[in-house]
């Protein structure tokens, strides 16, 4: 019957100790680098010796991310130029080509859709093409608004508008 047991490994007394030690070692490890890493965050947080700095920097922080503004509904809006239009909303894509949008001044890319007429690429403009939403992902946009950013870039690549 002891016979059963020789298919064991044989485990010395420093193999035990060596497991007890890690056991105890491991966690003791872990607790010490999570509360180094604690001290440390606090140490890295220095106040500002001034009142006033320390209450901007929370205003900072704090403040909203977008303003509402109220407007009469009776009140006259002012149309913005092409150049004004362009700089708002459309030189996010036509500045830096992003998702196949035709650069600005760059006449390789605007002569074939120069070609197709200004009717045609503010109509486009206005309804959105491809990649591109309608009205350049600016809803308030009016008709003439687009139109005048649609001349005013297709101006600068050589067009007649």
């Amino acid at each position: 019957m002891s016979d059963q047991h020789d298919d064991f490994p044989k485990t010395n007394i420093s193999q035990v100790l060596i497991a007890i030690l890690g056991g105890l070692l491991a966690p003791l490890l872990a607790i010490i680098l999570v509360v180094k890493l604690f001290m440390g965050i606090d140490e890295a947080q220095v106040p500002d010796a001034d009142p006033a700095i320390a209450m901007a920097k929370v205003e900072e922080r704090i403040k909203p991310v977008a303003q509402v503004e109220v407007v009469a509904a009776d009140a006259v809006k002012v149309a913005l130029s092409g150049d004004q239009v362009y700089q708002q909303n459309c030189l996010a894509c036509h500045a830096s080509g992003a998702m196949g949008a035709p650069m600005l001044g760059d006449k390789a890319a605007w002569s074939p859709r120069i070609a197709q007429g200004k009717d045609t690429l503010v109509k486009h403009a206005i309804e959105g093409i491809r990649m591109m939403p309608a009205r350049g992902g600016n809803a308030a946009l009016s008709d003439e608004e687009v139109a005048s950013a649609v001349t005013y870039m297709a101006n600068e690549a050589g067009a007649g508008f």
